[in-house]
């Protein structure tokens, strides 16, 4: 071979110029790359075509469903599905697989289901959007909307009706409201209620000014809905409900998720509907009749109260039976059995008793009876070795203590321990990251690149899930590691000076 065509040869003649240009182009190539993943576009056009085939995920990271200790997906029926979902088919090969639901999820989705439930509910939501589409169909409406409540703050203040100051009495808009946006139909309903006489009067305008037969049509419907007492009662009581749910509504959502608060929040939002329900009817009614008079609506006599008496119980029996349905009681039992094991505050929810409990309920198949015995005097060691070590009382989640067990060696000393720990974390509180993530492949994998291969399919989601991550990457690192893979004929680093 011809030593001076040699690849090192040829490497080592390249100018300090050309490295620069070299790192300089492939720096561009990177930071495209970046940002063109980012806004999920295609890198190469729309054929991204690879040899890869899309396997089964569990064979090719060869992982057994009997192994399986935890499910959870929003509330499709043919995902949760007790008799033909997906739920059933893991749990006809691992019983073990405890199901549960996406608590964020769980909440909207029985909110949700109530409206679907009750009729006039059910036609309630259905009216919010055309409300929506009538009200705010244009940058043009929007603005007469915000005008109209412009003039009707200040009516209010000369009328010393509002309390005034900082923050308070700001000019908003409608919100849209979303089946799969959280607390978004609360948002509505409070937006409503405040910019009431705003819609009232923008729907005039729309009836009297509409460009089309359409628009003044859709205008005078909406205009004889909302004023109707129907209309105004069902509004005043989907927004108490919403009301009393919308904290564990955002408690459920929180990425760091403290189960046991939320299992008592869902007891206490269970109590205060039911609370409701005996005792709410009399202010209810007081706050939708002084509503109807402030803006002129005709109240109907008391025959029609006895028609809305019935939507009242059963919206709110409707909504019981769901939080009822959604939050079984052996699930919530064992996720509050699983803070037990919370390290937060020196492990103040530590109980003997409670974590014995979650191993020989939930997974007694995971440990053998002579195992389950010895289980509570590790335990009992497990106690006193808290005490005295102060690193372990710094722990804040049930992973962070998993992965101290791990790298004090101390899961050698309570292996049981260790191993409930484990169990513990493969049950899922929220599903809603996953949940994102699958909201992102519509955005990343579109009907013009389903071509795209597996690696390059997952490296995408990896790069516009965690942006945030990403981010903190320079692209100078990036280039030095890739560089330091193996020989390369373009030089991208500059030589070391010879000594």
């Amino acid at each position: 071979m011809n030593q001076n065509q040699h690849i090192e040869k040829v490497i080592e003649k390249q100018s300090c110029q050309q490295i620069e240009n070299n790192r300089l182009r492939l720096k561009v190539s990177c930071d495209a790359i970046k940002w063109l993943t980012f806004q999920t576009c295609a890198l190469r056009g729309h054929d991204e075509s690879s040899n890869s085939k899309n396997r089964d995920v569990l064979a090719r990271h060869n992982l057994s469903i009997k192994n399986i200790r935890g499910q959870g997906y929003d509330g499709a029926s043919n995902m949760r599905g007790e008799w033909s979902g997906l739920l059933a088919l893991f749990l006809s090969e691992c019983p073990y697989a405890y199901y549960i639901h996406c608590f964020p999820h769980r909440l909207h989705l029985a909110l949700v289901a109530t409206s679907r439930e009750v009729i006039s509910g059910h036609q309630f939501f259905s009216k919010l959007t055309l409300i929506t589409n009538v009200v705010s169909s244009s940058s043009k409406r929007h603005d007469q909307l915000q005008a109209g409540q412009i003039v009707e703050v200040e009516k209010l203040i000369a009328n010393h009706e509002p309390k005034t100051g900082k923050g308070l009495n700001k000019v908003g808009t409608i919100k849209r409201a979303s089946d799969t946006r959280w607390s978004s139909h609360l948002s509505f309903v409070r937006s409503l209620v405040i910019m009431f006489e705003a819609t009232y009067l923008v729907l005039k305008i729309i009836i009297a000014e509409g460009a089309t037969y359409s628009q003044r049509g859709d205008a005078d419907y909406v205009y004889n809905v909302i004023t109707s007492f129907e209309f105004v009662f069902i509004l005043h009581l989907m927004k108490e409900i919403l009301e009393i749910t919308d904290d564990l509504c955002q408690a459920l959502q929180r990425k760091s998720q403290d189960v046991l608060n939320a299992m008592c929040l869902v007891s206490t939002t269970k109590m205060l509907i039911q609370k409701m329900r005996e005792s709410g009817w009399d202010s209810l009614l007081e706050s939708v009749k002084l509503f109807c008079k402030k803006h002129e609506i005709d109240i109907p006599n008391m025959n029609a109260h006895y028609n809305s008496v019935d939507v009242f119980i059963a919206t709110i029996d409707s909504q019981l039976q769901e939080l009822n349905v959604r939050f079984k009681e052996d699930m919530m039992e064992s996720l509050i059995l699983n803070s037990s094991l919370d390290p937060r505050d020196g492990f103040r929810s530590f109980r003997i008793d409670d974590v014995f409990s979650l191993a020989n309920k939930f997974y007694s198949k995971d440990f053998s009876e002579q195992e389950k015995l010895h289980l509570r005097y590790q335990l009992e060691h497990f106690e006193l070795d808290i005490q005295h070590d102060s690193e372990m009382q710094k722990l804040s989640t049930i992973s962070e203590l998993c992965q101290y067990l791990v790298k004090s060696r101390k899961s050698t000393i309570y292996p049981l321990i260790n191993r409930l720990v484990r169990l513990v974390l493969t049950l899922l509180v929220s599903t809603a990251t996953t949940e994102r993530a699958f909201s992102a492949m519509s955005l990343v994998k579109t009907k013009l690149r389903n071509n795209m291969g597996h690696d390059f399919l997952a490296n995408s989601f990896i790069i516009y899930i965690e942006k945030e991550i990403v981010d903190t990457f320079s692209i100078d690192s990036i280039i030095d590691e890739f560089y330091a893979m193996k020989e390369r004929r373009v030089q991208l680093k500059m030589p070391r000076p010879k000594s």
